[in-house]
């Protein structure tokens, strides 16, 4: 189907599984570490000890002048190989994020299969899938400077280092703020 992506990510931060863990195992702080693509989140349900079952409604966007709302639960445990998760809403289809130590570093993958369920998207996706492809991309690249600095900003600073610069903040600030009034919760 035309409206059907697959994204395969792949990053590499300096850090532990456990840091990485702390701050993507966390999706209330998303739009204080990644404003750029998380513009709210809003818990629907708490999680299980194992990080399973928490479900938290999202509004989002990457570059294009377009955000979604859908919501996001955490389908499998949360541990140190990773977790996976289920979209629903704008977006439907399943996430999965792996992590492997790799000394100092951290390799990161997210396998993210998902149908786009607005009717913008479905319509355009025959023509456009390229630039909804590209958007995606962007919104990851700017998750993995994020998580870099988040991860920098979390530790005491090294002898020398200076205050840890601010995120990415969102496009088209002035869209997503008239939007963020106007459009319903995704659960």
């Amino acid at each position: 189907m035309s409206s059907d992506y697959r994204f395969l990510t792949f990053w590499r931060v300096g850090g532990t599984v456990q840091e990485v863990m702390a701050v993507l195992g966390d999706p209330q702080a998303l739009p204080r570490w990644w404003p750029s693509v998380y513009l709210s989140v809003v818990e629907v349900s708490g999680a299980a000890p194992d990080g399973t079952g928490a479900v938290v409604d999202l509004h989002t966007k990457g570059w294009l002048p377009y955000t979604l709302r859908w919501a996001l639960t955490v389908t499998e445990p949360m541990t140190d190989r990773g977790f996976a998760l289920t979209a629903t809403g704008d977006l439907t289809g399943t996430g999965r994020w792996t992590f492997t130590t790799d000394g100092p570093e951290v390799l990161i993958s997210y396998d993210w299969q998902v149908s786009a369920t607005t009717p913008l998207l479905r319509r355009l996706s025959w023509l456009l899938k390229p630039v909804f492809s590209a958007n995606h991309r962007w919104a990851m690249a700017r998750g993995q400077e994020s998580l870099r600095l988040e991860l920098r900003r979390r530790r005491p600073p090294g002898p020398g280092e200076g205050p840890v610069p601010p995120p990415p903040p969102p496009t088209f600030r002035w869209l997503t703020r008239r939007r963020h009034h106007l459009s319903p919760p995704a659960h």
